[in-house]
């Protein structure tokens, strides 16, 4: 397929790095332009490109910048791409470390990806951002093999949803659905499957045991537990 990667941090250079080994066709951007990427081409073997070009090389398309940048992202950037073309959101709120607080995702009315959709003014899908940027590029296996993590897939165009599970799978995960974006609280900071590397029946049960409508209660328990983990990452990162 031809995939379109905006952006070319961590997570966005080891799924370019995975796909390409796969056998497809990546192109990839950053905020700063393609001249700014040579390291990341080489070392990934994408396509360094601009914002615009990576939206338009796409099967599928997969937005994997920090939270606060969406609004950022020009309004215009899908314009006249097909309705059948999946986009891809990553991202993960980190109000401490990164983004800065965001009184509607902390309020619980809003999922990160709900509030994502909103800005970019398309229907995303949410996966890979509850795996460690190394582990997509070195923990894949093939499907039945003892230790196969499974990934968390959710939003609400069944069609889509279908066509991004089915790379997830490719790539050497299974894919298991967390139902409507909505339903995408289950996979956040703080929860009990964010970085867990869960196989899949262990993450279904976990997804029936939290239920499908986030309480008060589940809201500032994540809340807290992402907080502990975000100031214990900001004391490691300044020692």
């Amino acid at each position: 397929m031809n995939i379109g990667i905006i952006g070319a941090g961590h997570i966005g250079s080891a799924l370019a790095v995975r796909l390409v080994s796969l056998g497809h066709s990546v192109h990839i951007a950053n905020s700063r332009g393609p001249e700014t990427l040579q390291d990341v081409a080489q070392k990934t073997g994408a396509k360094p490109v601009t914002i615009q070009e990576a939206a338009r090389h796409g099967d599928i398309i997969v937005v994997t910048i920090p939270l606060k940048n969406i609004p950022q992202l020009p309004k215009d950037l899908f314009t006249g791409i097909a309705a059948d073309v999946p986009v891809i959101d990553t991202s993960n709120y980190y109000p401490i470390l990164r983004d800065g607080h965001m009184p509607e995702l902390e309020s619980g009315s809003l999922t990160e990806s709900e509030w994502v959709q909103q800005h970019l003014g398309r229907p995303v899908i949410k996966v890979f951002n509850n795996i460690f940027a190394e582990h997509i590029r070195t923990k894949g296996l093939p499907k039945g093999v003892a230790g196969r993590i499974a990934l968390p897939v959710a939003g609400d165009d069944a069609g889509a949803k279908q066509k991004v599970m089915a790379l997830v799978e490719e790539m050497g995960f299974d894919a298991v659905d967390d139902g409507s974006l909505h339903e995408s609280w289950r996979q956040q900071p703080g929860t009990p499957c964010y970085g867990a590397d869960l196989p899949a029946d262990q993450l279904r049960e976990l997804f029936s045991k939290l239920g499908p409508q986030r309480s008060e209660a589940q809201h500032a328990e994540y809340l807290a537990n992402h907080a502990k983990l975000e100031r214990e990452m900001a004391e490691k990162g300044s020692t």
